[in-house]
């Protein structure tokens, strides 16, 4: 595995285990900040959240960016290893409001279902595509996990994104990120991993 996949794929592996215990991330402050950068002075972003605050966060000398660029449903197929952010619905399947798509090295990651922090009541399913079946709004996808499956309704305007390589001069004012943060002893924020969204795209999930 090359270096900067090896990084890639840790910074998807962070990503997605600080899903799956976010009672526990809350008790030590906020795990991740969603919002844009407003200025950067040398390794210190300063943010406005998307409820409006705003947030100073000192990142890592090695901090590790992710790129994410838009992609399309016609790229999420059977066998695709995705990340689904959902809203339930009353049949009990999942309106899918954002995508991810894995890179195949990191098939398997925090597989499963579980609440998320996108929106009140919002779902994060990490599994495999098994079917996909035209719908006249768009598709509906059933996908698998290792506990159990859900059926997906994806929309022709849901936002579908890919992983890729960062850089750190992508972060810039202007730019749209998920900082992952821990809140240090001093009550400061620090970053070892933000992802960037591409061509001016927000981050969905």
């Amino acid at each position: 595995m090359s270096n900067t996949t090896a990084k890639l794929v840790a910074v998807i592996v962070a990503s997605a285990l600080l899903n799956v215990f976010p009672a526990a991330a809350q008790q030590q402050g906020p795990s991740r900040i969603r919002g844009t950068i407003e200025s950067i002075d040398g390794n210190d972003l300063t943010v406005t959240a998307r409820d409006g605050s705003t947030q100073k966060i000192a990142m890592a000398s090695d901090v590790v960016v992710t790129g994410l660029v838009k992609t399309t449903l016609a790229d999420v197929k059977p066998g695709s290893y995705i990340g689904i952010t959902g809203m339930p619905k009353a049949d009990g399947s999942q309106k899918a409001i954002a995508i991810h798509i894995f890179p195949e090295s990191a098939r398997g990651t925090a597989e499963g279902f579980r609440q998320y922090d996108l929106r009140p009541n919002s779902t994060m399913t990490n599994a495999t595509v098994a079917q996909e079946v035209d719908a006249n709004d768009g598709k509906s996808l059933s996908v698998k996990y290792k506990d159990g499956e859900k059926t997906v309704v994806v929309s022709p305007d849901t936002p579908i994104v890919n992983f890729v390589d960062g850089a750190k001069s992508e972060l810039k004012a202007g730019a749209k990120i998920i900082a992952f943060v821990a809140k240090q002893s001093d009550g400061t924020l620090s970053s070892k991993r933000v992802l960037v969204g591409r061509d001016g795209i927000t981050p969905p999930m």
